[in-house]
This record gives C-alpha cells, sequence and structure tokens, in this order.
C-alpha cells in the first residue's frame, strides 16, 4: 500500500498519517520533517535562506525518493501537489488521499498553533479565514485530482479504513 495524504495546512495530515500508517503497520512519514532533517533547518530558514523554488525542488526530490518503497503513508505538505507535476506523480504511484475539513475547522485549529506556521504566524485571528480561503482555492484544482476525497469535520479511522483498504 502506499499512501499520499494530501490537504491545506489544519486538515489533519500529520495526525491522521501517524494513526493510519499505525493502522495499516505502513513506515510514516511526514514529508516536511524528512525536508526540516535533510537541510538541518526549518521550512521558514528555508524559504528565507534559500527561496521557495529550492524548497520545492527539494520537496519534489525527496517526494519521489521516499515513493520508491514498497509501502509507505507519506503525509505531503501543503503545497506538495500544486508544485513539480507532483500531483501527477503521487497518482501514478499510489492512493492519494484529500483530507477537507471545513475552512472554520481548519482555521480553529490553525489558531491554536499559529506560532508553529511562518506562513501564518504574523497575521491577525481575523484575517486567517480570508487567507485560509484563498490560499485553499489556488490549490484546490490540485487537491480535487486525488482519489480519495474525505470531507468531514468529525472523521473516524473507519471513514478512511472502509473503502481505502478494498482499493
Amino acid at each position: 500500500m502506499k499512501i499520499f495524504l494530501l490537504g491545506f495546512m489544519g486538515a489533519g495530515k500529520s495526525y491522521w498519517g501517524k494513526q493510519l500508517a499505525e493502522h495499516w503497520q505502513l513506515p510514516y512519514y511526514d514529508l516536511d520533517e524528512v525536508i526540516v532533517e535533510a537541510e538541518e533547518m526549518a521550512i521558514s530558514d528555508i524559504f528565507a535562506t534559500k527561496g521557495e523554488d529550492y524548497f520545492r525542488e527539494r520537496e519534489s526530490m525527496l517526494l519521489r525518493e521516499l515513493s520508491r518503497q514498497e509501502k509507505f503513508l507519506i503525509s505531503c505538505g501543503g503545497g506538495t501537489p500544486c508544485f513539480q507535476d507532483n500531483m501527477d506523480f503521487m497518482n501514478e504511484r499510489g492512493i492519494t488521499i484529500w483530507i477537507n475539513p471545513s475552512i472554520q475547522a481548519m482555521v480553529e485549529r490553525l489558531q491554536r498553533k499559529k506560532y508553529k506556521r511562518p506562513l501564518i504566524a504574523d497575521l491577525e485571528d481575523e484575517d486567517l479565514v480570508d487567507f485560509v480561503e484563498k490560499k485553499l482555492a489556488e490549490r484546490l484544482p490540485f487537491y480535487q485530482q486525488s482519489k480519495y476525497i474525505i470531507s468531514s469535520d468529525t472523521i473516524s479511522l473507519d471513514t478512511f479504513t472502509k473503502n481505502i483498504e478494498h482499493a
């Protein structure tokens, strides 16, 4: 089983990635964490010192490297599907699952941990909804290419497993 979890920041990719990898007994990778480890610097520092183009190239290279394995579950960064033909690559190599909770659910999660997210750390809470709506609209054409879409604010392990295990 080769699974790629997709979605906007705050969608729950890291949380569900760990749960599902354990359930399906798959090696688990959080792509952002893999990049941080490989580069030995925070993503915000990579963007600041080397630029977004460098980050996206590195992200794509590491995604392809991890995907050579027989089985895995990768929680992708929110922008991963939108660059370097990554969405086509992931759909060719495995099962793509877009976790798509409501904007309000994502905003509430992001407000609690804003300090951990460089893209939104300096935004006022009242500007967060507009930011999420705008960014999500840009990424929708990519996310919508996922093989599975889970649109719910209350997801359970059963939500994932009932259809995907038979894929």
